[in-house]
């Protein structure tokens, strides 16, 4: 980031006042300051804003909603590779621009658009579930009707004294009978569409948590999973543990091999950590060359080693682009193991997985670090 100076100082201040933030001049502090603060999380929460601020005024990005969601990820500890991105590129002579946010989040940054398709498809399932019920009724109601409009026609054909009213009205009764059954044909119809419309709404829910390129789930269906058996854990006191992957040197192989060769490489890893993926061990593609894994019933030292063995087992295969007949040479990849509940919340374990991983390719990467 660049140095912080006067001149920018005073955007983020105008930036926090508008959020009600910043003390004024005279010392006074914004309503509800002076309240306890458990913990430091409004302190916590008000260091975060100023972050965002600093980063989107000292750069030259629109205050608009996706460079929002892009800083709130990145200094939340919600994406912490993306974190480590933005540091490098603000050490760069080129700098943190808005075209390069706009290349190196691609569509990770449309979480609402991702939300907003969420409710729709809620919003669809439940007029659906309505549809059906009403529909279901009223093909009820019209069978009944039928049946019972039948039964009067009969009765009415059979009379040996029929006059010309009693004609007219069994005609009538014809037609409606014949009316009745093309309805109810309709409505068998819409309830056969309802439920091919259902289908494929649940294809679409369960592909959008799907990563395209390894058939792993994908970052957003792995948060929900992390929710869920950390709620779970906590419940039924039971280890819970994190870990985050990284393919060691994966630009080199890009560079050397080609990006198809490098999305068959990241199919290989997502295979290898896909064989010890069980009911207990759950691995996602987190994005880019990075994966992420949960353990559950596993200390970090368990998961560490289970991790490691695949670790190992990857390090001794000899892969070869077979495209080019060309050695890809020896693959590995490096990894760091957090506690869970060895922190206030899975968002701060996962913090502490990426920094043991930071460690491990620190210290010479093919290798497995524990926070």
């Amino acid at each position: 980031m660049t140095t912080e100076t006067t001149s920018s100082r005073e955007p983020v201040g105008r930036f926090l006042g508008w959020l009600g933030l910043r003390h004024s001049r005279s010392g006074a502090r914004p309503s509800g300051e002076n309240a306890p603060d458990p913990g430091g999380s409004r302190q916590a929460r008000g260091d975060l804003v100023a972050a965002i601020g600093r980063f989107l005024i000292d750069n030259d990005l629109d205050i608009s909603p996706a460079n929002l969601v892009i800083a709130h990820g990145a200094f939340s500890g919600s994406n912490p590779q993306l974190a480590r991105q933005i540091a490098a590129r603000a050490q760069s002579r080129e700098g943190v621009t808005q075209l390069w946010i706009d290349e190196v989040t691609g569509g990770e940054a449309d979480q609402d658009g991702r939300a907003d398709l969420d409710r729709l498809m809620t919003r669809l399932e439940t007029n659906l579930d309505a549809f059906q019920t009403r529909s279901k009724a009223a093909h009820q109601m019209t069978r009944d009707y039928g049946s019972e409009l039948e039964e009067h026609l009969t009765d009415l054909e059979q009379l040996q004294k029929t006059g010309q009213i009693v004609s007219s009205l069994a005609d009538l009764a014809k037609a409606m009978l014949e009316r009745t059954r093309k309805a109810e044909d309709e409505m068998r119809r819409s309830e056969d569409e309802a439920k091919s419309l259902r289908r494929s709404l649940k294809r679409a829910k369960r592909d959008a948590e799907v990563d395209y390129l390894t058939g792993l789930p994908n970052r957003r269906a792995f948060e929900a999973l992390l929710a869920r058996h950390h709620r779970e854990a906590r419940e039924t006191p039971i280890a819970l543990s994190v870990a985050f992957c990284d393919i060691d040197n994966f630009k080199a192989i890009n560079d050397t091999h080609g990006h198809d060769a490098g999305d068959r490489v990241l199919k290989v890893i997502a295979d290898t950590l896909a064989q010890i993926s069980d009911d207990h061990c759950h691995v996602a593609r987190h994005g880019g060359e990075e994966f992420v894994m949960l353990f559950r019933g596993l200390t970090p030292a368990e998961a560490a080693q289970r991790l490691d063995d695949a670790r190992e087992r990857l390090a001794s295969r000899r892969l070869i682009n077979r495209k080019t007949d060309t050695p890809f040479g020896v693959i590995t990849f490096s990894g760091g193991v957090a506690d869970v509940f060895g922190y206030a919340d899975p968002r701060a374990a996962l913090k502490a997985a990426d920094e043991a991983l930071y460690r491990a390719k620190e210290a010479g990467r093919n290798r497995i670090e524990v926070a």
